[in-house]
């Protein structure tokens, strides 16, 4: 396949009436400066026309395509640390048809679960996933047109141009909503229409979203200087006749704008496939090409290399064969840009088909017929099991071809929780594991599995141990896995024990000697807690406590700050202790009646609510005197909220206090969960979380996603073992 120089076409009218703008432009210029000779009323009239022609121009264009411009919020599902996180991404789309189909990025809509809309009259309406295809980095959402305030009302669809008729310098608009920002518009020229972006020859175009799944390499991308930034992803690229000509999918922010579109005839192909099938099609022949530009040779292209046991290994392929015609149709690839046309001629061959190839290797030639194959995906689904702390997924024939693994049975370990039960099984299981079976059952896939795991966990009485065999680097393993209920359990509450009622920092040598009394280390009081037996004493902020019953306290270090407290608490609550302290250069003694120490933030109560996606705790003495919050300040803290669950959707942080929810008042934990018991019960669509952040009340409106398993509300005991 030979690239020919197109010839240079007549200009088009939106280009000559650009052409004439330029012009203007350099009139306009030379009107406002003081150097140049004053111009003719006429050439100013000219040139007013002209600048007027081209907002006209591209206004037109613009309102062709940008009331059906989208921005879309997407809720993602990924798999960390061996648990499932849940995430928020953003991104643009464009209508591409009245029934409501969205075309945009796979990254965008990538492990998407949920999709929220805003079109162009702000209206938010959800989305559903029509398909996705990860080579091309594209993907169809399909609007929810029953939630339209108006269903009568007709989308603005906007309609595909014809890419193959850019040329550099051509004037193009990149749209979207960048940064998440409200939805912009901005220009630029085309600076190649068949660029690529993988750094050799011998990938071909070929870039990776991660270890297993590749992307770009049937593209060769539009490049242009429209300003794209986060957030533009899968926005229109729209030519001067208001056609969408491309995809926006990735910009850089060094060396000036550069934008890479994919071009707007493969978008088309592709979302008409998914729209009519779900997924695209694509017929494989399990080999890799490169051009032969340093190969000496000057015609063919080289087979780069053969996969075994796929379809052209089994005609007979040879890596380092030169493929010559293809169907009796000559092929030469002289450069790297030419590559991916030709993988995507081979892979729009109807699956099945029988390809006939003409090679030579060394001096002989040979034809040999290659049964295409369906190509499969890169990368299997994923799941996490809370219960074991992993999360595994399906093995695919590329991932075990590319890990060297000799079936695609059992399901690969993608990452293991710290300090849960696969981290703690003897051996250990670790991210990149193949577990095979479970109790000598065997596991085929991610859904035996899932199956497998759901059976176990679901029994009366856990099993104490599970024999898992899995493959590590090609060893077989046994390992025992003790599995746990589904639920987050807490560390025991300490026992209490003596406390008295101040904060304090240790005094060591330096310390002691710029404050005057370089003999005299101890504990320097930082705070008397109020409302203790400490705060009835005569204990006060700056006293520095030198003994403890006449026991010496000499701290020798920050390691040494506990020490105090450590002392005080081998004694009895409701004894007395004496504290010999040093104030304003003289020692006294101070009796102290000691307590029960106070419950920690790390030892209160917790309730977790999955529906909400949100754990929170009791308020602690510490909490109080720390917020300095009155007694009549009530309510329970938050500790945790899923950046993307419907609480943290609606604002609420770590840290809050919740004090009312819609008409509940909350004053405790036992509050908090009966009102998210009887909220659930209603369903409502609007919950309303009155909050306190620092010294403000806040009004935080959470908009749940009902379905019939919610209510799904757990616990946490300090005290449960």
């Amino acid at each position: 396949m030979v690239l020919v120089p197109r010839h240079r076409r007549s200009p088009r009218p939106a280009v000559a009436t650009l052409l004439g703008v330029i012009l203007a432009v350099t009139v306009i210029r030379a009107v406002y400066s003081q150097q140049a000779p004053a111009l003719s009323p006429a050439d100013v009239a000219t040139a007013d026309q002209l600048r007027e022609d081209l907002r006209r121009l591209i206004s037109l264009a613009r309102d062709r395509v940008f009331p059906g411009l989208v921005n879309i919020k997407v809720i993602t599902v990924n798999y960390w640390g061996g648990k499932e996180q849940k995430g928020a991404a953003v991104g643009s789309g464009t209508i591409i048809s009245s029934q409501g189909h969205v075309l945009t990025n796979y990254h965008v809509v990538r492990n998407g679960k949920k999709f929220i809309c805003t079109l162009s009259d702000k209206q938010e309406i959800t989305a559903e996933l029509v398909g996705e295809d990860p080579l091309t980095d594209l993907a169809v959402i399909k609007l929810d047109l029953s939630e339209l305030k108006d269903p009568s009302m007709s989308l603005a669809v906007a309609s595909f141009g014809n890419s193959d008729e850019l040329e550099i310098g051509d004037t193009v608009m990149a749209m979207g909503s960048p940064f998440a920002l409200s939805r912009s518009v901005t220009l630029g020229i085309v600076s190649n229409t068949e660029r690529i972006l993988a750094g050799t020859d011998d990938d071909a175009g070929e870039l990776y979203f991660n270890r297993d799944q590749r992307t770009g390499i049937f593209n060769r991308w539009i490049q242009h200087d429209a300003s794209i930034n986060p957030g533009n992803s899968g926005g229109p690229l729209v030519n001067l006749k208001g056609e969408l000509v491309g995809v926006n999918t990735r910009g850089t922010f060094f060396g000036g704008d550069m934008g890479f579109a994919i071009p707007g005839n493969v978008a088309r192909r592709v979302a008409t496939e998914l729209i009519e099938r779900g997924e695209v099609q694509r017929s494989w022949l399990g080999l890799s090409l490169k051009p032969i530009k340093k190969t000496g040779l000057q015609e063919g292209v080289l087979v780069n290399s053969v996969v075994k046991d796929g379809p052209a290994d089994q005609a007979g392929i040879q890596a380092g064969d030169m493929i010559l015609r293809i169907d009796g149709e000559p092929v030469t690839v002289w450069f790297v840009e030419e590559v991916p046309p030709l993988l995507k001629r081979l892979a729009d061959y109807p699956i099945g088909s029988a390809v006939s190839i003409t090679y030579q290797r060394g001096d002989q030639t040979g034809t040999a017929q290659v049964t295409t194959e369906k190509l499969r995906k890169d990368r299997g689904d994923e799941a996490a099991f809370r219960g074991w702390g992993l999360a595994a997924m399906d093995i695919t024939q590329r991932m075990a071809r590319h890990r060297r693994l000799d079936s695609t049975q059992g399901v690969l370990i993608g990452s293991v929780r710290n300090g849960s039960p696969a981290q703690l099984a003897e051996p250990a299981l670790a991210g990149g594991d193949v577990i095979r079976a479970i109790d000598g059952e065997p596991i085929k896939d991610l859904e035996v599995f899932i199956e497998r795991y759901e059976k176990i966990m679901d029994a009366q009485e856990l099993s104490e141990y599970l024999l898992i065999e899995f493959d590590r680097r090609g060893k077989n393993h046994l390992t025992l896995l003790k599995p746990k209920p589904d639920k987050d359990v807490e560390p025991p509450r300490e026992v209490a024990k003596a406390w008295i009622g101040v904060a304090v920092q240790p005094v060591v040598a330096k310390l002691a000697k710029h404050l005057g009394h370089p003999d005299s280390l101890g504990f320097r009081i930082t705070r008397v807690y109020p409302r203790t037996l400490a705060a009835e004493s005569d204990l006060k902020i700056g006293d520095v406590i030198l003994a403890l019953n006449d026991e010496t306290l000499r701290p020798r270090g920050m390691h040494d700050a506990g020490l105090f407290h450590r002392r005080v608490r081998r004694l009895d609550i409701d004894d007395t202790a004496t504290l010999t302290i040093l104030r304003n250069g003289a020692t006294s003694d101070v009796a102290v009646m000691l307590e029960r120490t106070r419950i920690r933030s790390q030892e209160a109560r917790r309730d977790r609510n999955r529906d909400f996606e949100l754990t929170v705790r009791e308020v602690t003495f510490f909490d109080r005197d720390d917020n300095r919050w009155d007694d009549d300040v009530q309510g329970v803290i938050v500790v945790e909220v899923e950046s993307a669950g419907w609480a943290g959707l609606a604002g609420i942080r770590p840290r809050d206090l919740i004090q009312r929810i819609d008409t509940y008042q909350i004053r405790n934990r036992v509050d908090y969960r009966t009102a998210l018991e009887q909220i659930t019960e209603r369903q409502p669509e609007r919950v309303v979380f009155v909050i306190l952040r620092g010294v403000r009340t806040r009004f935080q409106f959470v908009e749940p996603d009902w379905s019939p398993v919610s209510g799904d509300r757990e616990e946490l005991d300090p005290n449960e073992e």
